[in-house]
């Protein structure tokens, strides 16, 4: 250090006379500053700068003498102002350097008196080396060691015991912190050979602790406890090692979704093979789902389910176990490093954990899908593919509340095997319904007066109205399953029990009562209407308080008299029973295929559509065959009353072109039209030979088209009521084809009534006997008669029988006033068609003659009225203008034969030829037959 002073003190000697000479120099300290800024940044860069090299670089490729000199002299002057910069620093700091100075001879004189101390100090350690023996220092020093040794020992030997209670206590923090203190003593004393070696069997501890660690962790994958979670963590903590377990941690919950989803499938497998194989060990899981039988298929799902469950849950609880943990953990710490560590752990841990949600769920519907498609389900029972749609939608329900997801991957492969499945189960039914309507004898289906549909357990999913007859225990158990469902699956779930549990158990607790047991209410009230329907005996007490309105369901305000109750039992012919729904067992069956369809859409939205069409088909066919057995006569159907309205007609032709295989009647059906074509169709069904509907005693069998009829208007009724949770499912896309299948369909339904009670009107009346009456009256009389004619009374006669046998048929069916209204116009109508007729056949006729056609008439409508309450009078005016039209004049007729085209055109020609025939001359009558001709042209 003073060779160094010294060497400083030369060069401050050499440069002190030409700094001096600098700063006798005058120069403005302004000045001198700008050309100390003027020097360029490089120069104060780094040591290694070369400036020479620098200023070479600089040169212009063409050099000039004076631009050289002028730079070397700016250039020296920048060298002057540093230099002398730099003396006037020296120069200013020089006092501080001679007391520095000072101070290292003072230090060397001190070192030379400490080297002689040294000395000395040698010469007396040999002399005390020599008094003193080696063996007394070694027994000291080998003291010393041997007490380090055994608290080293102590600390060993509790390792190895912590070591091994390691698996019944799991205390990994413990003994990971005892090691560790272990390898911390035992790096003091790593310079001995033994403790080098104790070093490296505490390190094989510790990894061997790692490993029983691993596992612990791998634990908790199944079934997590929190203090056994919490006791891993902390011994991860206290190896520094957090973000290692979170990655282990995933790889064990990858590791025990595939461990679980292949033990439960092997064990099913197994069981059913009847053997212990171990070819099915070696399989992959993909190939062992195959070997499913479908007896297990379902056990083994829920299993298979409950089993993911548990590993899902278990990641939940994790999740929730570090959320808490972090709060509990925000408290600042006063190492500021360990708390900047900490929080990047916390930040992985917590990336890590949530992106592992996504990636679990993955796993479980990779799964469940190979499971799903590993068995052709096409030929499982409904309610069985019922319970797997609902197990998988709740697994569904169960990963969008586990990471959000809409498992687009179970959608997808539960879809494909429903398509298949439910095309399949379609046709099936389609041809289980054409046996039920072949076999179907048309009798009625005895239900309480209150059925409604929602009483089924096919509708049950729906719990949109509350049944009068669930009980208010049900009610409220329905109330506090509904308040329970606003919980999360995980919620309600956290502690016990398992969502792939419930609906077993609810299918065990759903009841169903419909079924009357007689088909009547009361037995009383049965026998009490029957009492002398057709005398003036008493009517039952609760009848002549009350009465119900067929239309409304209403029952007036007021109590009804005894008269009107007397005239409504003529007409309305359904107080001889309750208002129960009339319904066959296959309208029924109808109703029950239609609930479980819309099961399977509510659970598999996907193929809603698909579902929808085929509803409409089991509708389809329905109508049309109740059409087809009860409602279809050419000869009637040609009466030109517009008894099937153009819609209807429509309708008819729609379904048989796109539903009805008509060429599988034939012999060679299979040789006709495409393949694919007809396994679409469905062959048209055939009345059953049981039915007959020649029997005059039966009105033509009005019992069966009664109970046929309404039970299509029945299955109408319920279809609308359906029809706003059909439109919540249907995609957007295809709601048009829903509006017109109601608008178009289900709504002609009732327009069945008028051909079906039609053919029963045109035979239940003997209008061709009653035509043949009155050709034998003698119309051109002269004489005004006060007695009507002898055919009046004959057909008022034939309508009490009609009102006696619909008495009697009412007796089995409940005949509903819309049914009875068409019946008695239809038979009004043609009645008073009749007499049309009858009159149009008069070859001549006097005044006299015409107002007897009005007394008949007026007689006629007079006893009528009293048979029935149907006002107005059907064709009442029909018949009125026709009897009036006898005293028009030649100029009124022309305009009358223009204005009433519902004439035919005999009828027209008659009243030309009768009444005008001997008032006109031959041209005018001529004149007037041609414009009949001429309104008749366009009908042909």
């Amino acid at each position: 250090m003073f060779f160094l002073f010294s060497l400083i003190k030369c060069c401050l000697d050499l440069f002190q006379e030409e700094l001096r000479e600098l700063r006798e120099q005058p120069i403005d300290p302004q000045a001198e500053q700008e050309i100390i800024d003027s020097i360029e940044e490089v120069y104060f860069s780094n040591d290694s700068f070369d400036m020479v090299q620098h200023e070479l670089e600089k040169l212009p490729p063409e050099l000039n003498l004076q631009e050289l000199e002028e730079y070397r002299d700016k250039l020296k002057r920048q060298q002057a102002a540093v230099s002398k910069k730099v003396a006037d620093l020296i120069l200013e700091k020089q006092p501080a350097y001679v007391k520095e100075l000072e101070r290292v001879t003072a230090l060397q004189t001190n070192l030379q008196l400490a080297a002689v101390i040294c000395t000395n100090a040698r010469r007396q350690l040999s002399v005390a080396k020599e008094g003193f023996t080696e063996a007394s220092l070694g027994l000291l020093a080998n003291q010393r060691r041997r007490q380090l040794l055994t608290g080293l020992l102590k600390s060993l030997r509790t390792i190895k015991t912590l070591v091994k209670l390691t698996h019944m206590e799991e205390d990994y923090p413990g003994a990971i912190q005892l090691c560790l203190e272990c390898q911390k003593a035992a790096s003091t004393f790593k310079h001995y050979s033994c403790i080098s070696e104790l070093n490296s069997k505490l390190q094989d501890t510790l990894e061997q602790i790692e490993e029983q660690l691993d596992v612990a962790l791998s634990k908790t994958c199944k079934h997590f406890d929190v203090s056994h979670y919490t006791k891993v963590q902390l011994a991860y903590t206290l190896l520094g090692k957090t973000q290692t377990a979170m990655d282990q941690l995933h790889m064990h919950f990858t590791q025990a979704i595939h461990n679980t989803v292949f033990q439960v499938v092997l064990g099913y497998v197994e069981l059913c093979a009847g053997n212990a194989d171990t070819k099915f060990q070696k399989m992959q899981y993909k190939d062992l789902c195959t070997h499913i039988t479908p007896d297990s298929y379902i056990p083994c799902l829920t299993d298979l389910c409950k089993a993911l469950w548990e590993v899902m849950l278990s990641y939940h609880h994790t999740m929730q176990w570090h959320e808490e943990h972090d709060k509990q953990e925000t408290t600042p710490t006063p190492g500021k490093g360990f708390t900047c560590s900490l929080a990047v752990d916390r930040s992985y841990v917590k990336k890590k954990l949530e992106h592992g949600l996504t990636r679990i769920w993955q796993d479980v519907q990779l799964k469940v899908k190979a499971y799903i498609l590993g068995t052709d389900m096409s030929n499982f029972k409904y309610d069985d593919f019922i319970v797997v749609l609902d197990v998988i939608s709740r697994l569904m329900q169960v990963g969008e509340e586990f990471c959000g997801s809409k498992s687009e991957v179970l959608q997808e492969s539960i879809k494909r095997q429903s398509v298949n499945y439910f095309k399949n189960y379609h046709r099936a039914r389609l041809e289980e319904l054409r046996m039920f309507l072949e076999n179907e004898t048309w009798e009625l289906c005895p239900v309480k007066s209150n059925f409604n549909i929602a009483q089924l357990h096919e509708f049950k999913f729906m719990g949109q109205c509350r049944s009068p007859s669930v009980s208010p225990s049900r009610q409220a158990a329905s109330l506090s399953s509904s308040a329970q469902e606003e919980l999360s699956l995980f919620q309600q779930y956290q502690r016990e029990g398992n969502p792939f549990e419930m609906h077993m158990e609810h299918k065990e607790e759903e009841t169903e009562d419909v079924l009357a047991s007689n088909g009547y209410e009361s037995d009383e009230l049965e026998k009490s209407v029957y009492q002398d329907y057709d005398s003036d005996s008493d009517v039952p007490e609760e009848l002549k308080q009350d009465y119900v309105d067929e239309q409304t369901g209403d029952a007036p305000l007021k109590s009804v008299p005894r008269e009107t109750m007397r005239t409504k039992k003529k007409s309305d012919y359904n107080l001889n029973k309750t208002n129960a729904p009339i319904l066959t067992n296959t309208t029924l069956n109808v109703i029950r295929l239609v609930g479980k369809y819309m099961q399977m859409m509510n659970i598999l939205k996907p193929i809603a559509f698909d579902v929808i069409h085929c509803v409409s088909q089991l509708f389809d066919y329905y109508l049309y065959a109740v059409y087809t057995f009860f409602g279809r006569n050419d000869m009637y159907e040609s009466s030109g009353l517009g008894l099937i309205s153009s819609r209807l007609r429509t309708t008819l032709n729609r379904i048989q072109e796109s539903l009805i295989d008509m060429e599988a009647v034939g012999e060679n059906a299979g040789v006709h039209g495409p393949a694919e074509d007809r396994k679409e169709k469905v062959p048209s069904p055939h009345l059953s030979q049981l039915v007959v509907l020649t029997n005059s005693g039966t009105l033509y069998g009005l019992a069966q088209r009664v109970v046929a009829t309404e039970s299509l208007v029945f299955l109408a009724e319920q279809f609308e009521s359906l029809q706003s949770h059909l439109d919540t499912m249907m995609p957007a896309a295809k709601k048009p084809f829903l509006q017109q299948f109601y608008s178009q369909t289900v709504s002609t339904a009732s327009e069945l009534r008028k051909p079906i009670y039609w053919i029963v009107a045109a035979k239940a009346i003997d209008y061709e006997q009653m035509l043949l009456m009155m050709a034998g009256v003698k119309w051109d009389i002269r004489e005004i008669m006060s007695q009507h004619n002898v055919y009046v009374d004959v057909l008022l006669k034939e309508f009490e029988q009609f009102n006696k046998r619909l008495g009697e048929v009412s007796r089995h069916v409940r005949i509903p006033l819309p049914v009875s209204n068409v019946l008695w116009e239809h038979c009004i109508r043609l009645a008073n068609r009749t007499l049309v007729e009858g009159y149009a056949n008069v070859k001549k006729c006097s005044n006299e003659g015409r107002a007897l056609m009005q007394l008949d008439f007026q007689q006629f409508l007079m006893k009528l009225e009293k048979l029935t309450d149907l006002r107005p009078i059907p064709d009442k005016e029909f018949v009125e203008t026709y009897i009036k039209a006898y005293y028009l004049t030649e100029n009124d007729m022309e305009q009358f034969i223009k204005n009433h085209r519902e004439y035919s055109m005999k009828q027209l020609a008659n009243l030309v030829n009768v009444c005008l025939g001997s008032h006109i001359n031959k041209k005018a009558r001529q004149k007037l037959l041609a414009a009949i001709d001429d309104i008749d042209r366009p009908k042909r």
